[in-house]
């Protein structure tokens, strides 16, 4: 009898490891870009199958600020490689096996990286569903890496968006004094990317080129600042911390100032973006310049690029562009990558890439995923109705009102009609800690 005991409690040892390990598969095998219950409205993934490629463009003559030519002490020019990953909607891929991503970030100690994967949906090299559809280029934050967006690119790509994310092939984080390289060469990157995929893909049938979206997250939030209008300050200490006046060319009033603007461009989003802080970038009126609609997003504890001085001066600045400002109370910097890989989460410096130390990852990114989606249907595809998704009702999320639930109706999202002004989109106790303005663009 006591034997018999034993081998009942192994069995059901064994039958509750089996469970627990098939939870922790099936946790671990969905994507970053596939949200979960909590999600507002519209984070949820589109109807489309989602392709991914990884495309290699040549830039001829690119200016690089790190290689100085030892007789003239002047930036050498040479041919600038950019890989660019593609994520688009695809035909049918019933049966295909979707990829795993495999990328690695610098550690703390100089000269070293640490690898990571992360699963994914997206099948490679699966066939295009024809467009044209809109093109959105994202830029990653300095030192990242393309696939730890996926999040954003798979799932925008699975609403209709053809997704280009660049490689910027940063130099090591570690390295302060070789940040004026991705200083210079962020908006180059995107003007040449976002010039040359709009050529190759619409004569692909593929995409629409008039109508371009932006994305960046930290440096790459600068970056598409700066692509998309916004006029550096030659004065700026970010602006005169580049060599030789190389960036100050690409300034207000610089021989190559043109060079930094993008035909069909509809909108920009910048999370948690660079260009405040201790090294501005824009001066008193550079933001002005903008003149498409601008989603600003970010925590007011960024103690990485700052708050006050970035973003929410951002969108102070910007007066000529229909802008917006989600801010996650006391949340920091980390708001914009994949949740933390398990190889992530050894040392604190690894897992600080992704993780905000109040806010759940998860949680962001579907927020996250929920208001670009709105912004970008709305001013990239044109589809006037989810502008009420951006047009809250009350600005501090805490505010909301939503009558108590009857037991149908508990995972509802609020319509934000008539007594409830829950945000557009959320459900019911799940519109906490945010908040978000928006002003119409100033009579020019």
């Amino acid at each position: 009898m006591q034997s018999l005991r034993v081998i009942r409690c192994v069995l059901r040892f064994l039958v509750n490891a089996a469970w627990l390990g098939a939870i922790a598969s099936t946790a671990l095998a969905n994507p970053p870009s596939q949200p979960g219950v909590d999600a507002p409205e519209l984070a949820a993934l589109g109807s489309f199958a989602v392709g991914v490629r990884t495309l290699t463009l040549i830039e001829h003559d690119a200016i690089d600020v790190l290689s100085l030519n030892p007789d003239t002490g002047l930036p050498t020019t040479h041919d600038r490689t950019l890989l660019v990953d593609l994520w688009y909607p695809a035909t049918n891929t019933v049966g295909a096996n979707p990829l795993t991503y495999h990328a690695t970030f610098p550690t703390e100690v100089p000269n070293q990286s640490i690898e990571f994967s992360a699963t994914g949906l997206a099948i490679t090299n699966a066939k295009p569903l024809l467009g044209p559809h809109p093109l959105v280029v994202v830029s990653h934050g300095y030192s990242n890496a393309t696939v730890a967006l996926s999040w954003l690119t798979e799932n925008l790509a699975s609403k209709g968006y053809v997704v280009a994310a660049i490689r910027h092939e940063d130099p090591p984080i570690t390295d302060r004094a070789q940040t004026v390289g991705p200083m210079l060469r962020r908006p180059l990157d995107i003007v040449f990317v976002t010039s040359s995929l709009q050529a190759s893909l619409a004569k692909e049938g593929l995409i629409d080129a008039s109508r371009v979206g932006l994305v960046g997250y930290s440096m790459g939030g600068y970056g598409v600042l700066a692509a998309g209008g916004a006029t550096l300050d030659p004065q700026a200490p970010a602006v005169k911390r580049v060599p030789n006046g190389a960036l100050a060319v690409y300034a207000k009033g610089g021989a190559k100032r043109d060079v930094l603007s993008i035909q069909g461009l509809k909108g920009i989003v910048a999370l948690a973006p660079a260009g405040g802080g201790k090294e501005p970038a824009w001066g008193n009126t550079g933001l002005q310049d903008i003149r498409v609609p601008l989603f600003l997003i970010a925590g007011n504890r960024d103690h990485t690029v700052d708050y006050a001085t970035g973003a929410q001066q951002f969108f102070e600045d910007a007066i000529h562009a229909p802008r917006y400002l989600l801010t996650y109370r006391d949340g920091g910097h980390h708001i914009a990558l994949d949740p933390a890989p398990e190889t992530m989460k050894k040392r604190l410096w690894d897992i600080d890439w992704f993780e905000d130390p109040v806010w759940r990852n998860e949680r962001v990114l579907a927020i996250n995923l929920h208001m670009i989606t709105a912004f970008f249907d709305t001013y990239l595809k044109g589809e006037s109705a989810k502008h009420a998704y951006l047009d809250v009702r009350v600005t501090d999320s805490n505010m909301g009102t939503w009558p108590a639930p009857g037991p149908k109706d508990y995972a509802d999202y609020s319509p934000n009609t008539g007594d409830i002004t829950v945000w557009k989109g959320f459900q019911r106790n799940y519109a906490e800690g945010l908040e978000l303005l928006s002003r119409p663009a100033a009579s020019h």
